[in-house]
């Protein structure tokens, strides 16, 4: 797939992106942002001055909202006024070890906010993609040697990973329940979910500082 058919869907649309200010998150920006597509970004702010988002200068590359996704009442305000093309939901805890310390705020963030961005979803009166981002860790750890199937059963022995798999079963509810393709004529919402895997960031982000 080239730019330029990406570029003959994301021209001109609207896309809403969650966790716009986060190293995917700013990545999908700046590819939207050269693809020509109108992008709203709701998140919290960078914490670092050398984090991505401030790299690209990504105030200048979308309109910018400050916000946790755990605000239902803001977030559906956000996205409803906005009516966008396209959803993008990066939004997230990503982190193992900082689950294990604040295990509830992270189920809250990551199942409670996903469901929050779909609850904003069903109030849209136009057509809409969906694209939910969840991780390759939502599996139960079986420490097989193959890779894990879409087909293999969910599980996660950490907080994160029990989150995901927690929003990947939020996600599955709501495309069931409101999203269903059986009434696609109706809704005209196109819901999935993508597994995504670790990035290795680290020199990355160093290599930025320097």
């Amino acid at each position: 797939m080239n730019y330029q058919h990406l570029a003959h869907y994301y021209k001109g649309k609207k896309v809403f992106l969650t966790g716009h200010t986060g190293f995917k998150g700013s990545w999908l920006l700046y590819w939207l942002h050269l693809l020509g597509a109108d992008v709203k970004g709701y998140a919290l702010a960078p914490e670092n001055d050398f984090d991505h988002y401030n790299v690209i200068n990504g105030d200048s590359l979308c309109t910018s909202v400050t916000a946790d996704i755990r605000d239902h009442a803001r977030l559906i305000n956000e996205i409803q006024t906005f009516e966008p093309d396209f959803v993008f939901h990066l939004a997230a805890q990503p982190l193992v070890r900082l689950s294990y310390e604040i295990p509830s705020e992270t189920f809250a963030i990551n199942a409670i906010g996903t469901a929050n961005v779909l609850d904003a979803v069903r109030g849209l009166a136009k057509e809409c993609s969906v694209i939910l981002i969840t991780t390759d860790k939502v599996y139960e750890n079986k420490e097989w040697h193959y890779p894990y199937r879409e087909t293999d059963r969910l599980g996660g022995y950490d907080p994160y990973s029990a989150s995901k798999a927690c929003a990947e079963l939020v996600i599955s509810s709501y495309r069931n329940s409101f999203f269903n393709t059986a009434a696609y004529s109706d809704h005209r919402k196109a819901v999935a979910s993508a597994r995504a895997g670790n990035v290795m960031a680290n020199k990355m982000i160093r290599s930025l500082k320097n």
